[in-house]
């Protein structure tokens, strides 16, 4: 029933009586003012009384517990009196109206200036985001755990208190009333503090000060004294809770309520389609991996790796073959008649080498360094090479050279085992 004088983009009014104010609210939506925000500032040389006006004056029509809350508020807080004060208004909030009241004949500014992109929205949005898809690994952190616990005992003092003497109260019927009454004062608080910030920082900033740090070391004692989480269940409750509290900072962090709706329900649909994603792709890789055609991958051993494996192989393959000898299906009778030296499988059957001192000595004497065999080799492929005319091709030299290997290398091992 007042007859306020309302406010637009870019207004300075100077008036130096009683007056109140309104600013209506624009209903069409645009995405661009998603982070968008009116900054309404009121100064003047004299002090005045800076109240807001509730368009409910009893408060019963409040449709939520917040719209309740906040309407009590306006109705019980009184803030004091100051020369300058600052109202920053949503782009798609409520209506908003206040009241001028100066306590002198002393003109005062009202100034509206629009704030395209408002960084403390941003910063909640993004806050708000990172906390969600985070708030796994980071309920498992030691650091965080600490800076939370910090945080809640400077935000929600009588909540921290409760949750430290959580041990001394024996039903829990009682602890749960005493947390939702905790919490209820500590929104009270909260609320009271974000409406007059500017107020309190600029009159009582050396109090606020003193406050953040007495209760903040305090709290970071008693979490230090307690240590992190470290039973499933209170990190399971620690991480819900960080989605709630990421919920409501998307929700604080945008203009338009549609929008975090919509990021709200993308990220629930994005966290609970991660593990059956994760499932089909793990199930999708084991699929390819058999599906795959596997490549030949052909290393070639060296002169010494040759050398190993073929002694190795060798005594491994002389193993089997005693093993085979002492089975009771090896027909021993038949091998006996057949072999000219029955007396040497005997022993190479028990244990014995297979070549004997002398064969060894007769081998290298003939293929090893120095040896007849070799000299033979080498005089006779530079006889071969000289005698060629070098009108030959490339071609017909490398067949010739591999006729002569194949008919002058005989098997170096050629001696009689059985």
């Amino acid at each position: 029933g007042r007859n306020c004088s309302l406010l637009q983009e870019m207004d300075v009014i100077q008036k130096q009586d009683e007056n109140c104010y309104c600013y209506v609210q624009n209903r069409t939506i645009h995405l661009q003012y998603l982070w968008s925000t009116l900054q309404i500032k009121v100064n003047s040389r004299e002090k005045f009384r800076f109240e807001p006006i509730s368009e409910q004056n009893n408060c019963r029509n409040s449709e939520t517990v917040f719209e309740f809350a906040a309407c009590a508020v306006q109705i019980l807080w009184k803030p004091e009196t100051c020369t300058e004060t600052f109202l920053s208004i949503k782009q798609y909030g409520e209506d908003v109206c206040f009241k001028i009241q100066p306590f002198k004949i002393e003109p005062y500014t009202v100034r509206v200036k629009r704030e395209m992109l408002d960084g403390k929205l941003l910063f909640l949005f993004v806050a708000g985001i990172f906390l969600f898809h985070f708030a796994n690994s980071l309920s498992r952190s030691a650091k965080f755990f600490y800076l939370s616990g910090v945080i809640l005992g400077v935000l929600a003092l009588l909540v921290f208190v409760l949750l430290t003497l959580k041990r001394f109260i024996s039903r829990h019927s009682t602890f749960w009333i005493l947390m939702s009454g905790s919490w209820m004062a500590s929104l009270y608080f909260i609320y009271c503090f974000k409406e007059n910030m500017q107020w309190l920082w600029s009159e009582h900033r050396n109090y606020l000060l003193g406050y953040f740090l007495a209760v903040g070391i305090t709290s970071f004692a008693i979490c230090y004294q307690h240590g992190p989480l470290t039973t499933e269940l209170s990190i399971t409750l620690f991480t819900w809770t960080l989605h709630l509290t990421a919920f409501v900072l998307i929700y604080c962090g945008v203009t338009i309520p549609q929008v975090a709706y919509a990021v709200i329900a993308v990220s629930l649909c994005s966290k609970g389609l991660s593990y059956p994603l994760g499932a089909a792709c793990h199930i999708a890789r084991k699929m390819k991996y058999h599906f795959k055609s596997k490549k030949l991958v052909f290393k070639y051993l060296t002169e010494e790796e040759y050398r190993e494996q073929a002694e190795s192989e060798t005594i491994r393959a002389l193993e089997e073959l005693r093993s085979f000898c002492r089975s009771p299906d090896f027909p021993s009778w038949i091998a006996v008649s057949k072999l000219r030296a029955p007396h040497r499988f005997a022993a190479f059957v028990l244990g014995s080498p297979h070549v004997t001192p002398a064969e060894t000595k007769a081998h290298d004497e003939q293929y090893g360094i120095g040896s007849s065999f070799l000299e033979e080799q080498l005089f006779e492929t530079g006889a071969q090479s000289g005698q060629e005319e070098p009108t030959n091709s490339v071609h017909e030299e490398d067949e010739e050279h591999e006729d002569e290997v194949d008919t002058q290398i005989p098997f170096p091992y050629a001696t009689e085992l059985l």
